[in-house]
């Protein structure tokens, strides 16, 4: 059995040491190389272990972005790693619907929209008055900020070492939870103010499903 003694994954006064033993039989008091147990003297520069203390950075950075994100807050019974992966399935099926309402817009309604409309009774009798000025479409602006996130989030994964094959995974079964919403939204031929409600609708229960996913 090793002596615990020089067992690695020590501290000394509050800091990470080596601990390996030394010709005096005194435990390592050199710090680690970032991410290993051991210094570069006890085998922390060899291949094997660096290419360890590497996928540990990248754990470790994962790890503290999907905090700061707030994503591991979503998903507490899994691993960070895994708790992003079902942030970029949700996150794209958000992209693909919205994309198909970007592409029912004709081109003025892309980029000149209502910006404000008064309606009720005025000195004069009835009113109904809607302003409109050159701005991008609501839709557009929706769809722009969840790429944006999808873009963010995916890179973060391939950073930390995450397969491209399970991110694009994820983005497949996002792209087929995508697909079916909009089918059964389609099918329900909806009105202006329905299709308008669903700009907010859609994206919380969308929100809603993540935390719901195995």
């Amino acid at each position: 059995m090793a002596d615990p003694k020089y067992a690695p994954g020590q501290t000394r006064d509050g800091k990470a040491i080596c601990g390996a033993r030394k010709r005096n039989d005194d435990p390592c008091g050199a710090p680690p190389i970032k991410g290993g147990t051991r210094c570069g003297k006890h085998g922390g520069r060899s291949p094997q272990v660096m290419r360890k203390a590497e996928k540990n950075l990248a754990e470790q950075d994962l790890a503290k972005q999907v905090r700061t994100l707030g994503i591991q807050d979503k998903y507490p019974d899994v691993d960070p790693g895994q708790a992003l992966l079902r942030e970029i399935q949700i996150t794209h099926a958000h992209v693909e619907w919205l994309r198909g309402k970007v592409e029912e817009l004709t081109p003025r309604e892309l980029v000149w929209g209502e910006t404000q409309h008064k309606a009720g009774i005025g000195k004069e009798g009835p009113i109904d008055e809607m302003t409109s000025e050159a701005k991008p479409s609501v839709w557009y602006e929706l769809y722009e900020r969840e790429r944006e996130r999808l873009v963010k989030f995916s890179a973060i994964a391939l950073k930390a070492g995450i397969e491209e094959r399970r991110v694009r995974l994820a983005e497949q079964q996002g792209e087929l939870v995508a697909g079916v919403l909009k089918r059964i939204l389609d099918g329900l031929n909806l009105t202006p103010e329905q299709w308008e409600l669903t700009q907010t609708i859609v994206p919380t229960e969308l929100r809603a499903l993540e935390g719901n996913m195995p």
